[in-house]
């Protein structure tokens, strides 16, 4: 585990253990947006461009998704085809979720006051499935710690009392194998382990899904986006039907983003290199005296009680994040197990450890 498995698209000048929170760019990425920029400035700006970049970051997310790509919608956000998904569920219905999971994924159903939002803790979720369930949405890894969801013991309680399932595969798309087909709509946000920047995000649908209302109709939306800029359209056939308007920009970088995880192996190699790094981050954190949150198989690992060192990790050069009180440490590709020990040799010298 000497060399990254990234390899020369990533030139990182810190110890970078923060994708959980916002992905490296390749470096092929930021010299293709370095030059949009520059084009944009001299009078040659990416709207001359059209909507190819999208299609060809659709189709790779759709490869990573297991879908084919009309049933992939692009957007800039997650909330903003979660929103979809609250919009089209009928008064009263009830939305079963997880205590603690990411806002982008629950808030959108608590701002309906009509709907019957319930929270459960996540190792429960499968088990309070109940008669009158419309919809369970579930982070397939959790944000704050890095805990897999058992989404096939959701898949198989849902479908047991007829709910929908939502997924959102933020945080695992990327380095943990992944079947969208296996539920009834996904979302993902590309911005972190699929090294794209903010402003990418997709929804996957059931084929021939008419069930979400079409909000954000406009161009992109349409069957021919090139012949719909004005007046009404007719939407697509597909799921670019529920597309909101681009920000072209990120969707430039993000189909060279991410192509890289098939470049590398695939999510199951980006896995097995994400997860030995934690495993060995694991061990260090035993010999120091401290115990992460189960999460057996993560490739993100949560330290209880030890967010207070993020002021003298970032003073080091080592990037992470504090999430309520926990130390939060993720590792992908572009990382080493040079990585994970000077982290830990940071964390050794702290006032209280061993």
């Amino acid at each position: 585990m000497e060399n990254s498995l990234g390899g020369a698209r990533f030139a990182p000048e810190t110890t970078y253990l923060n994708t959980a929170s916002s992905g490296l760019l390749p470096a092929r990425s930021a010299a293709v947006l370095r030059q949009a920029v520059d084009d944009a400035v001299t009078g040659r700006p990416t709207s001359s461009l059209g909507t190819e970049p999208v299609e060809r970051t659709r189709e790779a997310f759709a490869d990573l998704a297991g879908v084919p790509a009309d049933r992939v919608s692009a957007a800039a956000s997650v909330s903003v085809h979660t929103g979809l998904i609250a919009a089209s569920l009928p008064a009263g219905a009830e939305v079963l979720v997880a205590d603690g999971d990411f806002s982008s994924l629950v808030a959108p159903f608590a701002a309906r006051a009509d709907l019957k939002l319930r929270s459960v803790p996540l190792e429960s979720l499968a088990d309070a499935v109940r008669p009158g369930t419309a919809l369970v949405a579930v982070s397939s890894v959790q944000s704050a710690d890095g805990r897999i969801a058992d989404l096939t013991a959701v898949r198989e309680a849902a479908a047991a009392h007829g709910a929908r399932t939502l997924v959102d595969a933020t945080q695992s798309v990327g380095w943990l194998p992944f079947r969208a087909d296996d539920f009834d709509y996904t979302v993902c946000g590309a911005f972190k382990w699929l090294l794209c920047p903010r402003g990418v995000s997709f929804l996957v649908v059931p084929a021939a899904c008419d069930a979400l209302p079409p909000l954000y109709a406009s161009w992109p939306a349409a069957e021919d986006p090139r012949g719909s800029i004005y007046g009404p359209v007719r939407l697509a056939r597909s799921a670019s039907r529920y597309d909101q308007s681009y920000g072209l920009l990120p969707y430039l970088a993000a189909q060279h983003s991410i192509p890289v995880i098939r470049e590398v192996g695939g999510p199951a190699a980006v896995g097995a290199h994400n997860t030995a790094l934690a495993e060995r981050f694991r061990a260090g954190l035993a010999r120091l005296g401290r115990e992460p949150v189960p999460a057996p198989g993560s490739a993100i690992v949560s330290v209880p009680g030890l967010g207070r060192a993020e002021d003298a990790l970032l003073a080091a050069g080592v990037q992470i994040s504090a999430r309520a009180g926990n130390l939060r440490v993720s590792f992908h590709l572009h990382n080493t197990a040079a990585d994970v020990d000077r982290v830990l040799d940071v964390l050794s010298g702290l006032p209280g450890s061993p």
